[in-house]
């Protein structure tokens, strides 16, 4: 059995694939495999992908119909052995030590989670935050798992994308990621910090993410339509984690409070540029959103 699994979903990113693969090759950390789930691209993408397998035995490439994103990731859980698994997104890349740095602090530590600072690439420049200061405000690194989860709200911390991070493989068991959904981050890595034990970060930047205008997340910003369906989305993905953190009856008080602060937050988000249509459109949705949820809470 190998060390690390390394899952890379993979969907028309023929510009950027060579670069992300060649940061993989280039680990000075060499136990991993590599799982290459080609998700129905129309692009040179599945090609570029053949090379790699034919030139490294660690790669492995699995070709199917579209499912999106959640469903290349569940298409990948199906086929890692490793101990850990990790993720890579097909658009960024990886610094040298990246797994060196990883799998190094899970042995000092025993963490079923380690997290590593990232580093933002946009527009041919890096933009990089301090991570010292968001994991070093906690004694010799361990992020509190309540910490982690709320995460899922605000990204204080950059814990809540799949990537970024190993994880012990057997906090996936029974876990899967909701298809057709877009925020599948959002809307399940939570499942994993509920499961987990102890989460360490690493304060240097080791993983390196790319905005880039074509991509899921970036595609939702560029009208009101698209920003009021990522909104549903959001708000989805929240009562879903309300349900389970209900369900496991973890620290309910304290997520209910945060759910009811980040609902008002949408409440002031109103974009004075939108039409009156769509700035009633979009209070209408938060506040019946609000006054479900409060009085879903009051029954408690």
């Amino acid at each position: 059995m190998v060390k690390v699994s390394i899952g890379i979903p993979i969907y028309n990113v023929s510009e950027y694939l060579h670069q992300c693969l060649n940061s993989v090759l280039s680990q000075t950390f060499t136990d991993f495999e590599v799982i290459l789930v080609d998700d129905g691209s129309t692009d040179d993408s599945f090609r570029i992908c053949q090379e790699y397998v034919s030139r490294d035995k660690r790669f492995k490439l699995i070709h199917q119909e579209n499912k999106g994103l959640a469903g290349a990731r569940n298409t990948c859980l199906k086929h890692m052995t490793g101990d850990f698994i990790a993720w890579l997104d097909s658009d960024d890349w990886l610094e040298n030590d990246y797994l060196e740095r990883l799998v190094s602090t899970q042995a000092k530590t025993g963490a079923d989670i380690v997290c590593i600072g990232i580093k933002t690439f946009m527009n041919d420049e890096f933009y990089m935050g301090s991570h010292q200061d968001k994991y070093g405000a906690f004694p010799d690194h361990v992020i509190p798992k309540k910490i982690a989860m709320s995460d899922v709200f605000w990204g204080i911390y950059a814990l809540i994308s799949v990537w970024g991070n190993i994880m012990d493989a057997k906090l996936y068991k029974g876990v899967v990621f909701s298809e057709g959904l877009n925020y599948e981050d959002q809307g399940n890595k939570f499942k994993l910090y509920l499961n987990s034990k102890k989460i360490v970060g690493i304060p240097e930047l080791g993983y390196v993410y790319r905005i880039r205008s074509g991509s899921i997340t970036q595609d939702g910003v560029t009208n009101f339509e698209k920003i009021l369906d990522g909104k549903i989305m959001q708000v989805t993905n929240l009562e879903k984690f309300m349900y389970y953190i209900e369900n496991a009856n973890y620290e309910v008080d304290y997520f209910h409070s945060l759910y009811s602060e980040w609902l008002d937050k949408q409440v002031q988000g109103v974009d004075n540029n939108w039409d009156e249509d769509q700035q009633k459109e979009y209070l209408d949705f938060i506040l019946k959103r609000k006054k479900i949820f409060e009085n879903y809470s009051s029954l408690k």
